[in-house]
C-alpha cells in the first residue's frame, strides 16, 4: 500500500511540473523610458569570469537587474552554469583532470566540476571562483533581486533538459507568478527547446536566439515572445518587422540583441528601437542608451 501510494504521488508531482499553468502575459525586460533595456551577458562578464556568482554580484553593484546565463547537464543530472559545452577555456579543468579531454560537461560529474578553480583564468583576485550549479545561481539571483534572462545552451547534447531546467527552478520558487510575470525569461538557439518549454509551461516567457526570416516569423511567433538577434546582422527594418507581430502570449514580439559591447554599436541599435541590449560592459550600454 505504501508503495503504490508513494508511486502516486511522485507521478502526481511529475505531472504537476508538466501541467499548463494560468496563461500570464509576457514580461520584460522591457525598455525604460530613456532606452532599452540593459541585460548583462553572462553577469558583468567584461570586469569578472562569466557565468559565475562574482559576475552576478558585480552586476547588481553596477545597478543591473536583468542578468543572463547558460545552462547545460552533467553527467550524473545536474545543471551547471557554464557557456561553452567544454571545461577548458574557463577552468583548471586541464591541470585537474589532465588524461579527459576534450573536458566536454557532459562527461564530467557535479562533484568533479565543483572543484575546479572557474575565476583564476581572468585574473589572481578571483581564483577559486567555482561554477555554480542552476540551483545556486538561482539563489543568488533571489539574494539580489535580479532578473533572469536564462539560456538553454545546446538542448541537441541533453535531451529532456528543458524539463529538467523546469524542475529545478519550480524546487528554488522561480516558477512561482510573481517570477514568471516580473523575473523570468527562457531563451535557446534551439526552437524545438523553445517550444519544448512553451508547451510544459505555456505561462513562461520565451525567447529565440537567432534571426529567422520575416517570412518565417508568423511561424516562430506560435511558440515564443522574443526574437533575440545578433547585432552585426540586425536592421531597423528587421526589428519592425519583429515588432508588427504578436508573440505566444499575445503581446507584440520583442527584440533583444546581442553581444553589444561598444557605444556606438549600442546607439544603432537603439536607434533600431530594440527592447533590451545584451552585453558584457553594461556600464558602456547604459551610458550610451540613456538607461
Amino acid at each position: 500500500m505504501y508503495a503504490r501510494t508513494a508511486s502516486a504521488a511522485a507521478l502526481l508531482g511529475a505531472a504537476a511540473l508538466l501541467l499548463p499553468a494560468p496563461v500570464t502575459r509576457a514580461v520584460g525586460p522591457d525598455p525604460g523610458p530613456d532606452g532599452p533595456a540593459v541585460i548583462a551577458h553572462r553577469g558583468a562578464s567584461a570586469y569578472a569570469p562569466e557565468n559565475t556568482l562574482a559576475a552576478i554580484d558585480l552586476a547588481d553593484r553596477m545597478g543591473f537587474d536583468w542578468v543572463e546565463n547558460d545552462v547545460q547537464r552533467t553527467k550524473d543530472g545536474e545543471l551547471v552554469v557554464v557557456h561553452d559545452d567544454s571545461l577548458a577555456r574557463t577552468t583548471d579543468v586541464e591541470q585537474r583532470f589532465p588524461g579527459r579531454s576534450p573536458w566536454k560537461i557532459k562527461d564530467f560529474t557535479a562533484a568533479e566540476i565543483a572543484t575546479l578553480d572557474a575565476g583564476s583564468w581572468f585574473g589572481p583576485k578571483f581564483a577559486g571562483a567555482r561554477v555554480p550549479t542552476l540551483r545556486q545561481y538561482v539563489n543568488r539571483v533571489e539574494r539580489n533581486h535580479q532578473k533572469l534572462l536564462l539560456e538553454i545552451k545546446k538542448p541537441e547534447l541533453y535531451p529532456g533538459i528543458e524539463k529538467d531546467t523546469l524542475r529545478v527552478l519550480r524546487r528554488a520558487g522561480w516558477l512561482s507568478l510573481h517570477h514568471v510575470k516580473h523575473r523570468l525569461v527562457i531563451q535557446s538557439f534551439g526552437a524545438d527547446s523553445v517550444k519544448a518549454v512553451h508547451e510544459q509551461r505555456p505561462d513562461i516567457t520565451t525567447g529565440f536566439l537567432g534571426a529567422p526570416a520575416v517570412a518565417d516569423l508568423p511561424k516562430y511567433a506560435r511558440f515564443t515572445d522574443q526574437i533575440n538577434p545578433p547585432h552585426t546582422s540586425l536592421t531597423g527594418a528587421y526589428t519592425a518587422a519583429v515588432h508588427r507581430l504578436k508573440g505566444a502570449h499575445g503581446r507584440q514580439l520583442k527584440v533583444n540583441t546581442w553581444t553589444v559591447n561598444t557605444a556606438a554599436d549600442a546607439a544603432r541599435v537603439d536607434d533600431f528601437g530594440v527592447d533590451g541590449i545584451i552585453t558584457n560592459h553594461p556600464d558602456i550600454v547604459r551610458d550610451a542608451v540613456g538607461d
